[in-house]
């Protein structure tokens, strides 16, 4: 009969007494080795990414051929003739008045102005949607009564509100508010009450076992689970609330305050369509700089709890 093979201590002592330069511990050492090459053939390579201008264009060239393929769009309907260039100028026509413009202190003015109101009523609209948030999730009661209100509010068109007020607060900086805060602080209610319900029911019963207990409960456990969720409802409260701005400033004319909204209105009553389409890029402009400020947040967050490499 075969002899039977030894055990991994005998064979790791054997090979001690027939080498004994080798150290005690060459079976760790050589699985961890073999932990480390596994480890770098996976990661293939991702080791090796080259220099920062290289990585740099790999991420940028996308997103050139993206504006080249629009533009080239644009320029191709123009050349067809569709309208008169006087109502669809060409892109050289918009860039050229988009450069003066923003050569302007009044630009710049208005765009402040602008920015002003969207930070205020979107700082509103998350400590409403907190609130209501952090409430409909605490109370069964409460979240039976309004959970599909903040749902059907949220799906709502905002621009339906602005009816109500301008009658409710007149021709003002409130009406422009209320349709902001009422527009996103559903979507930051909502994303705050998706993230509560998705914590795992384990983490509840040890932070239960830790002594956790009403505020420190929320304030140590659920709300830090919930913050992706909850980021991701701020990121749409913001796309509302943009949106919902926009369309105040140009139906909503406060006296005396040229925003982006008002300027652009303007331009359309003087058929200046280069200025026009000038004002709707950098609307796009601030959507997309704001955006890129929340992915970089979600990223940093994704990243802190291991979903990123």
């Amino acid at each position: 009969m075969p002899t039977e093979l030894p055990s991994t201590r005998a064979g790791l002592e054997a090979v001690n007494q027939e080498f004994p330069a080798i150290p005690e511990k060459v079976g760790v050492d050589l699985a961890a080795d073999q932990v480390t090459g596994m480890d770098a053939l996976e990661l293939g390579g991702r080791g090796d990414k080259g220099s920062l201008g290289r990585r740099i264009w790999r991420s940028a060239w996308p997103k050139l051929m993206a504006v080249v393929i629009v533009l080239a769009g644009w320029q191709i309907v123009v050349w067809t003739h569709w309208r008169p260039e006087y109502l669809l100028p060409g892109p050289k026509a918009v860039f050229s008045d988009l450069g003066d413009l923003v050569t302007t202190a009044g630009f710049w003015d208005g765009v402040r102005k602008t920015l002003i109101r969207a930070a205020t009523g979107f700082l509103l609209a998350v400590v409403i949607g907190t609130l209501i948030g952090a409430a409909v999730s605490r109370f069964a009661p409460l979240r039976a009564a309004i959970g599909s209100l903040i749902t059907g509010l949220q799906t709502m068109p905002s621009i339906m509100w602005f009816p109500l007020a301008i009658l409710l607060f007149q021709l003002s900086e409130g009406a422009i508010l209320f349709v902001v805060v009422i527009g996103a602080a559903p979507s930051v209610a909502n994303g705050l009450i998706s993230g509560i319900d998705y914590v795992p029911r384990t983490w509840l019963r040890v932070g239960q076992v830790l002594g956790m207990k009403g505020f420190a409960k929320y304030r140590y456990l659920i709300l830090p689970a919930s913050l992706p969720s909850f980021i991701s409802g701020l990121k749409q409260g913001w796309a509302f609330s943009w949106r919902s701005l926009m369309a105040g400033e140009l139906l909503v004319i406060v006296p005396g305050a040229l925003s982006i909204g008002v300027r652009m209105q303007q331009a359309r009553d003087l058929t200046d369509a280069p200025l026009v389409i000038s004002y709707i890029i950098v609307v796009l402009v601030i959507g997309i700089l704001i955006d890129v400020l929340f992915n970089t947040a979600d990223n940093a967050l994704r990243k802190r709890w291991g979903l990123l490499s």
